[in-house]
């Protein structure tokens, strides 16, 4: 078959939840989540013939295989910012696509120190300057963004907090989540500002854990499930005028298209379906402000309407277009090569009926977004 005539399913999904885990490794937290995820999918590890690993902090996380049993596999290592659990999951559907391997494995792990990421750039690959003026990748930066879009668009604090109180109550219906404590908009609103328009309540913490995905061909899918999720899209862009976003001290004066946008157009384009078509959606949340962007970049509505979509709750579980239903980032934190994977976990789990108080009647079409540093795009449509 030619590659364009090979559909991919995902038949097992698996999590080491997210947190703070003292004494465990990021290998060790990643080989929990491949074994839930081969327990899932119904199949042991020989039987996967390529892995693709997702870290930040991890250099050689495709070393998990020396835990898991070293067979001989592919195994490769990928980073792209926020977006490398998209890439990993893009990457092993292509070598399904490309006849490499019938069976493959994409995994994303990470164990981050607290605080904001580091401004050093062995770690962020950040110039040296970066820190020196100021800025950091999750605080500076993302306040500068926001206030620049709500006053562009009319946007308002309020609606900042409505989507960060959704977060923490889609949270404490997660019985996986790091924050299941709910927050109320007051006292989000009222919490200390880290990067004026938002709040402590506002923002992702770096935190620790795993996500994992068992993927086959989609035609041998139902010898594992019977409840394989199909892989309708996968699409990675980056930035056509420059990483101009992290590697300089502000934003341009002209606004140019987000790499998410045209990630998007692809991702809808390829699947057959439009925004209209999906059932619940996973949005890169690093702060509240982005989830508000983002709504726009993927498509779900027009700058500006988020103020009244919010108001209206659309975005609840049991509105129009449900948004981050297991508490996105600000539930969950952030391991950074985890964190796009802990996407698609929720999706297949939503796909398939089996997530409790916070399931989405009739999820048929799941949509995933990822926007990483320095301007790299993963969008992923999945269905039932």
């Amino acid at each position: 078959m030619a590659p364009s005539d090979v559909h991919v399913a995902i038949i097992g999904v698996g999590l080491h939840p997210f947190g703070r885990y003292p004494g465990r490794s990021a290998l060790e937290m990643g080989e929990d989540a491949v074994i839930e995820a081969l327990r899932d999918a119904g199949v042991d590890w020989p039987a996967i013939q390529v892995l693709y690993a997702g870290s930040m902090e991890v250099k050689n996380p495709e070393a998990i295989t020396a835990l898991l049993g070293m067979t001989g596999i592919p195994a490769r290592a990928v980073f792209t910012g926020c977006a490398t659990g998209g890439t990993s999951l893009a990457m092993a559907a292509n070598a399904i696509r490309l006849g490499e391997a019938d069976i493959a494995l994409a995994v994303g792990l990470d164990k981050h120190p607290r605080g904001a990421f580091s401004d050093h750039p062995s770690v962020s690959g950040l110039p040296d300057w970066y820190g020196e003026v100021g800025l950091f990748l999750t605080t500076h930066f993302f306040g500068m963004k926001i206030n620049r879009y709500m006053h562009d668009f009319g946007i308002t604090p309020r609606t900042l907090a409505r989507a960060a109180a959704k977060a923490f109550r889609n949270g404490a219906a997660n019985p996986r989540a790091w924050r299941r404590t709910p927050l109320t908009e007051e006292q989000i609103l009222e919490s200390p500002y880290l990067n004026y328009p938002l709040t402590q309540y506002m923002y992702c913490g770096p935190n620790e854990g795993a996500a994992a995905a068992v993927l086959c061909r989609a035609d041998i899918a139902r010898r594992y499930t019977d409840k394989p999720v199909y892989l309708l899209a996968s699409q990675l862009f980056s930035r056509r005028e420059g990483a101009f976003e992290v590697l300089t001290p502000s934003l341009q004066l002209d606004a140019a298209p987000s790499p998410t946008v045209f990630a998007s157009k692809a991702a809808y384009e390829q699947a057959g379906v439009g925004p209209e078509d999906v059932d619940v959606a996973q949005l890169q949340d690093t702060d509240a402000g982005s989830e508000i962007i983002h709504m726009a970049e993927n498509g779900f509505c027009a700058d500006g309407e988020q103020e009244k979509l919010l108001a209206e709750r659309a975005t609840e579980i049991g509105g129009r277009i449900p948004v981050n239903t297991d508490g996105g980032l600000l539930a969950n934190g952030e391991p950074v090569g985890a964190s796009g994977l802990r996407q698609v976990y929720e999706l297949v789990n939503q796909l398939r009926g089996r997530c409790g108080d916070r399931q989405v009647e009739n999820a048929r079409v799941g949509y995933a977004q990822l926007y990483g540093a320095p301007g790299t795009a993963a969008v992923t449509i999945l269905s039932a």
